[in-house]
């Protein structure tokens, strides 16, 4: 029977090889835990979209034991693929070849991202698009989701630059395909990013990324977030 998919690419946390670039203010073993808290927010997330089946794609392939204590509830998988481009692309099409009329895959480092936005992206596939992306803030995305497989818009798109989107916009206009755009997010990288999150936190409502929000709450956030709030526009929870 078909069925929708909804997929995150997700890492083991390991100290001193998980969020680096947030190291300083962290260390090593704190970087990875609040990674964990990413993860579990992230999860959680999905397990609010109703009527998709939901499947961490992991790495490495060793980790599935790590990922099956965390969420057994899910399905899991291991990413194939030298890079991310073809990991994404992969995974998209064997979710679309084992019976998902709709496939959407997004970060696991963005623990605030509105569930609505989940939800919007496979309404829009329902109602025709070819494509849907969540573009980030910096370039990249949080967040795509297909009807049928589309290997040129990861396999020959150069991954991890401030050029992804515009460059995936411009192959699937190449392929006339329709895309529809979610709402613009971010994921949490860097320090700026990270405080960028402490705002969204102070922001929200308190069950808005529980996990992320307790660990940040017990010891780390005066090392973590910036006093300076982030002058950008804004994204809010429909």
């Amino acid at each position: 029977m078909p069925h929708n998919a909804l997929l995150v690419v997700a890492k083991e946390p390991v100290a001193g090889q998980t969020k680096t670039r947030l190291c300083p203010p962290f260390d090593g073993a704190t970087a990875a835990s609040l990674y964990t808290c990413f993860l579990r927010d992230t999860l959680a997330l999905m397990d609010q979209v109703a009527d998709v089946r939901c499947t961490i794609a992991y790495t490495p392939e060793d980790a599935d034991g790590y990922f099956r204590n965390l969420a057994p509830h899910m399905a899991l998988t291991a990413q194939r693929g030298a890079n991310l481009g073809l990991r994404l692309d992969n995974l998209l099409c064997d979710a679309l070849a084992s019976g998902a009329a709709l496939a959407v895959v997004i970060d696991s480092d963005s623990p605030t991202l509105p569930v609505g936005y989940l939800r919007q992206a496979f309404a829009e596939l329902e109602r025709g698009a070819d494509v849907v992306i969540g573009p980030c803030d910096d370039g990249g995305y949080y967040l795509i989701g297909l009807r049928q497989p589309q290997p040129r818009l990861l396999r020959e798109v150069p991954m991890s630059t401030p050029n992804v989107l515009r460059d995936t916009l411009a192959i699937a206009s190449e392929l006339g395909l329709r895309v529809a755009l979610l709402p613009t997010w971010y994921d949490v990288d860097t320090v700026a990013e990270l405080a960028r999150l402490c705002d969204d936190l102070r922001d929200q409502p308190p069950e808005i990324a529980a996990h992320t929000r307790r660990f940040l709450a017990e010891g780390v956030q005066e090392h973590s977030c910036a006093p300076t709030r982030h002058r950008g526009r804004r994204s809010h929870q429909p």
